[in-house]
């Protein structure tokens, strides 16, 4: 089994800063792919980025691309969104999420993960 916890959310001005980190236990990461989703009010959880570990591919929604960067750290088996120049719209409940699978374009969809954290609040005031 795979454990992911989220921190690292709070509340931000517009055009702030902030890093989340996806603590991954119970199993090594290094053969999973690793995403982060979000959630606003009212709206379906969306894709927002993710890095397959064993090819250290990593991909971005339009929509955060050069403002979000994902990364990981094996030794600490935790994986970060950096989140800069933050935007109102980028206001929701962001997921940890993994699958053991190398990236594919069916990796956008959050039914193909396997293993959820409990999502952590990120509110960007304006």
């Amino acid at each position: 089994q795979v454990q992911l916890v989220e921190s690292g959310g709070g509340l931000v001005q517009a055009g702030g800063s902030l890093r989340l980190s996806c603590a991954v236990s119970g199993r090594t990461f290094t053969d999973y792919t690793m995403g982060w989703f979000r959630q606003a009010p009212g709206k379906e959880r969306v894709f927002v980025a993710a890095i397959s570990r064993s090819g250290g591919i990593t991909n971005y929604a339009d929509s955060v691309s050069g403002r979000f960067t994902i990364s990981g750290d094996d030794a600490k088996n935790t994986v970060y969104l950096q989140m800069n120049s933050l935007k109102t719209e980028d206001t929701a409940v962001y997921y940890c999420a993994a699958v053991r699978a190398s990236w594919s374009r069916s990796l956008y969809t959050p039914y193909k993960y396997d293993y959820w954290g409990q999502g952590t609040q990120v509110t960007v005031s304006s």
